[in-house]
């Protein structure tokens, strides 16, 4: 996995494309608007990154927030919404503002995202409206655990994700996992629960 890129801004591409350069090598890096137009050609960066694995290939997608990934990843999870949505998504909203009409259930604003229509608004907020109850405050605190054990949680799950798991089997598999386990040791446990199946 491929967890963040720290390095240099070698290029800014509008909308969305930015190329990172990680001791001689460059990769291509799909971010939100708000984001891209933070980076300075030259200066230094750290993105979060999420790597995407599909029929079509690999996509990286990097973040400057750790609200920023943590909503995309929720998106994704969304049946019908891909990379490509959830990224029109954080380019649209900031994650307050997104967070807030999924837990205000504004069906309206969520439809406001390029390339989302009234239905898949309607799925977005039907599937997310329980993470996101009380807005952005709710994204990392849904276990009642602490900031560590979700960032375990959520790299066992994106790792899940890259193998090929859709989001439902990742969650089942890593439901009642060890409270405060490493990431390593949550994927085990998936694991050892999807062979079981």
């Amino acid at each position: 996995m491929i967890a963040f890129l720290s390095g240099e801004v070698a290029a800014v591409l509008p909308p969305s494309t930015a190329y990172v350069d990680v001791c001689g090598v460059g990769y291509a890096v799909s971010m939100p608007g708000g984001d891209l137009s933070k980076l300075e050609v030259g200066k230094s960066v750290r993105v979060l990154t999420y790597l995407s694995v599909s029929d079509n290939g690999l996509g990286l997608y990097g973040f400057l927030s750790d609200e920023e990934k943590a909503l995309f990843e929720k998106l994704i999870g969304v049946s019908k919404v891909g990379p490509k949505m959830a990224l029109a998504a954080l380019s649209t909203y900031t994650p307050r503002e997104l967070a807030d009409a999924i837990a205000a259930q504004d069906i309206a604003r969520v439809s406001h995202i390029p390339g989302v229509g009234k239905k898949t608004a309607e799925r977005i907020i039907l599937e997310l409206k329980g993470t996101l109850d009380r807005g952005l405050e709710t994204l990392f605190d849904e276990s009642g655990g602490t900031g560590g054990a979700n960032i375990a949680l959520a790299g066992a799950t994106e790792a899940l994700l890259a193998m090929g798991f859709t989001s439902a089997e990742a969650d089942v598999a890593l439901k009642g996992a060890p409270e405060g386990a490493a990431e390593g040791a949550l994927l085990q446990y998936a694991l050892k629960r999807l062979g079981s199946r």
